[in-house]
Order: C-alpha cells, then sequence, then structure tokens
C-alpha cells in the first residue's frame, strides 16, 4: 500500500488544523540478511540495522478520535482514520518517534486476537519501543495518541503485517500469560495459528482434548472459546492459593478440517501466589482486601460518579504502571470542557484495557470513604495507593459493587471471565459437558 505524502496530507486537512509527523519503526525486511538480518536491539538503537526501514506517518487532530478510543473492529479504525499497511519481520525492533517538537501521550499496539503489545515511552515521551517480540504471521492494530508544541491533541491508527509462518498448514497454539507467579484469577489463555470456526465442531473438540491443564492440587476446569482462534481456560472457582499450573498443546500430527495439522507448541508453567481478593463496595465509599481470606487492609476510596460510573464486577488486575498520564478525551470528554482532565497519576494498577485503574488521588481525599466523584477509576489516597501497588500482583483478583454502572465484559475488556457463571463458562465449550477432572486426579484434562 502506498503511504501517504505527509506534506500533502496536511494540506488536505487545512493548514488550520493541528498536526505531528511520526517516524513509525525502522524495522527488518523480510529475509535480510548480512549484519542487518543478525540485527539486536542493541545495534537497532545504535543505528546499525542497514536492512532496516523507516515509514513517516502524519497524525492530526481529526485522527484523535479513532486512536484515543478502542475501535470496535479494524474495519471500524479503518473508516475512522488514515491506515497505512507497514509490513515487518517478527524479529525486527518496533519503534515510534516524533520527528518535530510534541510529546506521545499513547501508543497501543495489539493483533488481531486482541494480545497487547509491551512496550515503554522513552526520555521525553518523544519516543516508543516495544518491550517484548512481535510473533510471526500477525496483523497489528497500532494507535497513537500525541500533542503538538502547543499541546493540541493528534492521532492515528495504522496497521502492519508481520511476515507469515513458512508452513501454512501447520497449525499451533500459543499459551498466555508468560511463565511467572500470577494471582488466583489469572486466566489461562490459547491463541491459535489457524482459525477453527464453529462450524467445524468436530475439530473444535478435537483441539479441546488435545490441549491438556493439569494443576497441583487439582481442580475442575475448563476451556472456553472466545472466538474462531482463542480459548480462555479457568477453574470453576478462583486458582488455589500456591498451586502450580502446567499447561501442554498435544497438537502434533492431529488434523483439523481441510489440508489443516497441528504443529509443535511450547507448554507453559505457571504459579499462582496467595490468594489476594480486592472488593470495594461504590455506596459505602471503601475497599477490603484480603489476603487468604484475611483482611488486611480497609481503604476509604472514591468510584465513578454519575455518568461516569465504575464497571460492576470482578476483574482481574492486568499490570502495574508506576506513573500514567490520564487526559479525558481517551474516554470520550472534549478538552476544554469543565470535566476535561490531564493529569500525572502514580501508583496505577490497571483492570481494564479501556483505562480503568485503581491509583492514588490526592486531589479528591476529602472526598474518599464519603461520595463517588471520579471518571471511573478507583482513587485512593497516595500512602493506600502506593501499599495496594505493592500488594497485588498481574492476575489478582479486583471486584466492585454497588457502583450502578455496566457490567464489565467478559473478553473485551481484560479478564471479566469470571462474571460468567459456571454454566455459561461451560457452555463455550465444544465436549458436551466441557471438562471435568475428578478429585483423585491432579488433571484438569477433558476427560475422553
Amino acid at each position: 500500500m502506498r503511504m501517504p505524502d505527509p506534506d500533502a496530507a496536511r494540506a488536505a486537512a487545512g493548514s488550520a488544523e493541528a498536526s505531528v509527523t511520526l517516524l513509525v519503526a525502522r524495522v527488518l525486511e523480510e529475509g535480510s540478511g548480512g549484519a542487518g538480518g543478525r540485527c539486536g536491539r542493541e545495534a537497532f538503537h545504535a543505528g546499525l540495522c542497514d536492512d532496516g526501514r523507516q515509514q513517516r506517518v502524519l497524525a492530526t487532530a481529526r485522527g484523535a478520535g479513532a486512536v484515543l478510543r478502542d475501535p470496535v473492529s479494524r474495519k471500524a479504525a479503518a473508516r475512522a482514520a488514515r491506515t497505512i499497511a507497514l509490513p515487518t519481520d517478527a524479529d525486527g525492533p518496533l519503534e515510534i518517534s516524533l520527528v518535530e517538537p510534541g510529546e506521545l501521550t499513547d501508543v497501543t499496539v495489539h493483533d488481531a486476537h486482541g494480545r497487547y503489545l509491551g512496550g515503554a515511552l522513552g526520555a521525553k515521551n518523544r519516543h516508543w519501543t516495544n518491550t517484548e517480540p512481535l510473533r510471526a504471521g500477525e496483523v497489528y492494530t497500532v494507535r497513537v495518541g500525541a500533542q503538538d508544541a502547543a499541546g493540541t491533541p493528534v492521532g492515528v491508527t495504522m496497521a502492519f503485517r508481520t511476515a507469515p509462518p513458512t508452513e501454512d498448514e501447520r497449525l499451533t497454539v500459543e499459551f498466555g500469560p508468560r511463565a511467572g507467579t500470577y494471582g488466583a484469577g489469572q486466566i489461562v489463555t490459547a491463541s491459535l495459528s489457524h482459525p477453527v470456526p464453529a462450524s467445524d465442531p468436530t475439530s473444535r473438540a478435537r483441539l479441546e482434548r488435545a490441549l491438556q491443564v493439569t494443576s497441583e492440587p487439582a481442580v475442575e476446569g475448563a476451556w472456553h472459546w472466545v472466538d474462531d482462534s482463542t480459548l480462555h481456560y479457568r477453574p470453576r472457582t478462583y486458582w488455589p492459593a500456591h498451586a502450580v499450573v502446567r499447561v501442554r498443546g498435544g497438537l502434533d500430527g492431529v488434523a483439523f478440517g481441510d489440508h489443516l495439522y497441528g504443529g509443535p507448541s511450547e507448554s507453559l508453567q505457571l504459579a499462582i501466589g496467595d490468594r489476594i481478593e480486592a472488593v470495594t463496595d461504590s455506596a459505602a465509599h471503601e475497599m477490603t482486601v484480603r489476603r487468604n481470606g484475611r483482611v488486611l487492609r480497609t481503604i476509604p476510596v472514591t468510584t465513578g460518579k454519575a455518568g461516569f460510573r465504575t464497571r460492576t464486577g470482578v476483574k482481574v488486575v492486568l499490570g502495574k504502571e508506576y506513573q500514567v498520564r490520564m487526559r479525558g478525551d481517551t474516554v470520550g470528554i472534549r478538552p476544554g470542557t469543565s470535566e476535561f482532565y490531564d493529569l500525572p497519576v502514580f501508583y496505577a494498577t490497571r483492570v481494564t484495557w479501556s483505562g480503568e485503574y485503581v491509583h492514588a488521588a490526592p486531589w479528591s481525599v476529602e472526598a474518599q470513604g464519603e461520595e463517588n466523584v471520579s471518571h471511573g477509576c478507583t482513587g485512593m489516597s497516595t500512602q493506600d495507593a502506593a501499599w495496594f501497588f505493592e500488594t497485588v500482583r498481574v492476575g489478582d483478583i479486583v471486584e466492585v459493587v454497588n457502583s450502578g454502572g455496566e457490567e464489565m465484559a467478559p473478553f473485551a475488556n481484560g479478564f471479566g471471565d469470571w462474571n460468567l457463571d459456571w454454566r455459561a463458562w461451560l457452555a463455550g465449550s465444544a465436549l458436551a459437558d466441557g471438562v471435568r477432572a475428578p478429585a483423585a486426579l491432579p488433571r484438569l484434562s477433558p476427560l475422553t
């Protein structure tokens, strides 16, 4: 796809429209040889990747709306903002930099399965680089929010595809999250290299039986099809504290559908830490944090006010960020209006991808424990937020009750899987009765 000319685009947009030019990536081309083909992250940042590539992209004020809110689909994103094609090798780093004065405010990269790519802003918020590798054979959507030298928000939405795998007929699975220690609410994910449609229930059932999950101690659990390429696994109730969970994809040689065969997949082992549960009662304006059933602390909080009610239901900690810049336009609040905000926020614990956090809110200390005044996040004192930040880990449980807000979606905005009851969860399995593991067996795999 031919890249838009920034000068032409700027002229078409009108001289009065704010804009900044971004330098997107300098990534390795497929099949690069020589020094470029062996280019690592250090060489990339040192400018030694001769086989790299640069793309200049214009971010405008008109594009900010699509960048700063989640598009409902790739087609919607393409309609709402400029979309470019940026082919790249999966082994090459991805970097987004400002060409002219300004500041990056938000960079989000996710693939077609909804998996987000980790990254970090550099000094003075002028460039962003991925901190985990791209995946081969994936389409990524990149949303960039920035502001020009005058502080006007601008943005753009882009798309690029990484080089496809060499064996097109191989169906493999990638399990998530990464190996490590997680909270009792952590969901196991399985991302397929090729879709298995609901119209092929035989292949779906065969695949489920091949994806083996065991735990010590043993508990009952089941897979649930989120879409044609994604499955989630959870126990009937939260994982026991200090459990060990092992996941293996036994797909090798198994036939799926027409000319599609299972390939090797890397197994996964997770450790579950203490069972941390944080329950916020919005009507009482307090959060109660328990470890393994024992109350650790009761914290005065403020949650979403009328028009911005905090989502109700069970969420799972997705990540922790010491400092986050929060702007009202990311949730549809126009700059210049009385509700608009632009604040540095500290000790931010993320619970949804759309931007709901538990965080320090020193500006609302007088309201905490008394009334709900936030725009949807759960705010507390800096001291309490720092304690919470240090106490919880990814996968821990954060529940909100009595908020009057909409229910947390099961899959579209983080891990809301626990909001489905067990009957509804089993309905998402391709097996007749889901997965039933007898208590005497240390396994969670489907029965055959």
